[in-house]
């Protein structure tokens, strides 16, 4: 309903209807706060102007002569669909906790009602989940089958949902449901909220929460791995992911995996481009880029299996320092270069260079994260990134180039030498507006004592304009180089991508003591012949 007046309404519907159709509406009245019964007659039609999908219709109404309780009282025997009393409850759900207020009532037109009586099994085991429920009233219990033998796994009772796993998977159900009790349930099939959430994407959240909880939910069993990566426990959230930590099944090696939340991931355009750039990547080998081990996807979103790194981003480090010493910025910031250049070489922008997106490890070594929203250097920015540290033509959706990440590494510097912002508004409208329109403050008001040649490529990596930005990152490199030579900064030699060490350990008994040292000497020989330098140690020499 969009808005009432004492006869008559105008309400938005997902489907077309015929002038002088008459229905029945069920009104929450505020001033007598109480439900009513009103008879409706459409009067006139039209497409809304700004979605297609839904049209606006007038309608005259007057109120029914049955009271509304006798008439959901007559309606309750039925009850195929949820009534007013319902929606009550329905508001209360981890369904309708995380959807906007436009999807409540597709959802509550979707839903059908089931009564299933004390003893009752209304999962099995093995057949297909296309459907859960959301119990209303009543208890059931969750059962295991396997060899035969029933194992309980869960008691569910009023609010929670049961089969939930159907809608992520489609696979077939994993486990029994019988009903302890009569059972009142709600289902909802995966078909109708795919469709559903096609026209409403934030239903999309509640896929994240509902997958968010399962995953915590579970002991560590084959049911929380994602292919040969099991999760162990959550190591943080951000605005479109969440990170866990886990650990490879078969070589026992820690391994951060990033959860795209649903919103994202189910999005066409993104899960596209995605695609198009994961490879890629994966592929990735430069000592400050955090490697990517595997790409899955799984219950309709991706997991990123990652490197597991110590340490902490430079946002936390912000947070406890405040700033940093001229040194220390020009260390990390040649270190971000360093990737950056090799990201650029590979013809990939990141788009989204900040300090929560900078890992500073223990070692003072610098990692940068989440390629996800990377995109090939020259196409369109479609409104990626973070507000405080977008560059003007990515708030613009202009192409974008190199110079967009030279851009957020000038901004990541003001921060990390200042300890705030060059734009402190906290309104993200205010601030790309300021991106866009006004040029950064001088950081030398707020430091004064900062070397020259750091302060000149703040200034100049942060140009509203393209042509007046450094034009790649060997230009920054060069400049940053000749600046950490003045202020004396020790730059340690920068290891070559080609020199990397691979630790195979090997279990194994004396009998095979022989064997295996000839199939060493075998190996090891092979080794040496493509350039690669063996040692072999016992396990006692350790």
């Amino acid at each position: 309903m969009l808005n009432r007046s004492e006869n008559g309404v105008s309400l938005k519907l997902a489907h077309t209807v015929c002038p002088e159709t008459t229905f029945n509406l069920i009104a929450y009245s505020r001033l007598r706060k109480n439900w009513e019964l009103l008879q409706g007659k459409t009067k006139w039609i039209e497409t809304a102007t700004k979605n297609q999908m839904f049209h606006q219709i007038g309608a005259e109404v007057q109120h029914d002569e049955m009271n509304y309780k006798l008439f959901e009282q007559k309606n309750r025997v039925k009850h195929e669909q949820p009534l007013a009393s319902d929606y009550q409850f329905f508001r209360r759900t981890e369904l309708l906790k995380s959807i906007t207020r436009d999807a409540v009532c597709p959802i509550l037109n979707s839903v059908a009602f089931k009564f299933v009586r004390a003893g009752q099994r209304f999962i099995r085991q093995g057949e297909p989940g296309n459907a859960f429920y959301v119990i209303q009233k009543g208890i059931c219990v969750v059962h295991v089958e396997k060899d035969g033998e029933f194992s309980a796994v869960a008691r569910l009772r009023d609010g929670d949902i049961v089969g939930e796993m159907a809608i992520l998977t489609g696979e077939p159900r994993s486990a029994h449901v019988d009903a302890e009790t009569d059972m009142h349930l709600w289902q909802l099939t995966k078909a109708q909220f795919e469709r559903i959430s096609e026209i409403y994407p934030d239903l999309r959240n509640f896929l994240t929460d509902l997958l968010t909880r399962w995953i915590d939910k579970r002991p560590v069993t084959a049911k929380r791995k994602i292919a040969k990566y099991t999760i162990t426990d959550i190591l943080g959230k951000g605005g479109y992911s969440i990170v866990y930590r886990g650990v490879h099944e078969v070589l026992n090696m820690p391994v951060a995996i990033k959860m795209l939340k649903h919103d994202m991931a189910m999005e066409t355009a993104f899960i596209k481009s995605f695609r198009n750039e994961a490879k890629t990547i994966a592929n990735f080998n430069h000592e400050n880029i955090v490697k990517v081990y595997d790409i899955e996807e799984r219950y309709q979103t991706v997991f990123i299996i990652m490197e597991h790194l110590e340490g902490m981003p430079l946002r936390k480090v912000l947070q406890e320092i405040i700033k940093l010493t001229p040194k220390q910025v020009v260390n990390y910031l040649i270190q971000i270069c360093s990737g950056l250049a090799y990201a650029h070489e590979q013809g990939v922008v990141h788009q989204d260079i900040k300090p929560g997106n900078i890992f500073i490890q223990p070692d003072d070594k610098v990692k940068i994260l989440d390629f996800g929203l990377a995109c090939p250097c020259g196409s369109e920015s479609f409104f990626t990134g973070t507000p405080f540290y977008m560059s003007p033509e990515q708030i613009e959706c202009i192409p974008v180039d190199e110079r967009t990440d030279i851009y957020g590494l000038g901004i990541t510097a003001y921060e990390m030498l200042t300890g705030q912002r060059p734009y402190p508004e906290k309104d993200a409208w205010a601030v790309m507006d300021m991106h866009v329109n006004i040029d950064i403050p001088n950081p030398a008001s707020l430091v004064p004592e900062i070397p020259d040649g750091l302060g000149n490529f703040i200034m100049k990596a942060c140009a509203r304009s393209q042509d007046q930005r450094y034009q790649n990152i060997t230009e920054v490199i060069s400049d940053l180089k000749s600046l950490a030579d003045k202020i004396g900064l020790i730059r340690s030699a920068v290891s070559s991508p080609n020199q990397k060490v691979l630790k195979l350990l090997l279990h194994y008994r004396d009998e095979n003591r022989n064997i295996l040292n000839r199939e060493m000497e075998k190996f090891i020989s092979k080794m040496q012949k493509i350039g690669v330098a063996c040692k072999t140690i016992d396990f006692e020499e350790i």
